[in-house]
């Protein structure tokens, strides 16, 4: 678990003790509490931004052949589905 704090004696001095994370899209560094961190398995995948992290899913997504990945595509979208559906179902709920 990383710690993070910060000491603040004026508007313009901090101190900060923070892991820095490195983005596997474009490079760029982050610090501890901002991007998305994704493990799995021994990998750790980390993006400073989510626009970073959809271009690496789509490059992903691509690559995997579609008889592998096509269950799991309708199961999570059937997911999303029903959970949309109730959002509806509570919304019209409230009106009435």
């Amino acid at each position: 678990m990383s710690q993070s704090w910060q000491i603040n004696y004026s508007r313009s001095a901090f101190v900060s003790v923070e892991r820095k994370h490195y983005c596997v899209t474009c490079g760029k560094p982050f610090p501890s509490g901002q991007g998305i961190i994704i493990k799995i398995g021994d990998e750790v995948l980390e993006f400073h931004s989510s626009r970073c992290f959809a271009k690496f899913a789509k490059s992903l997504i691509e690559r995997i052949p579609h008889d592998e990945i096509k269950g799991y595509v309708r199961k999570v979208r059937e997911e999303y589905e029903e959970l949309l559906e109730q959002k509806r179902k509570t919304r019209a709920k409230r009106i009435i």
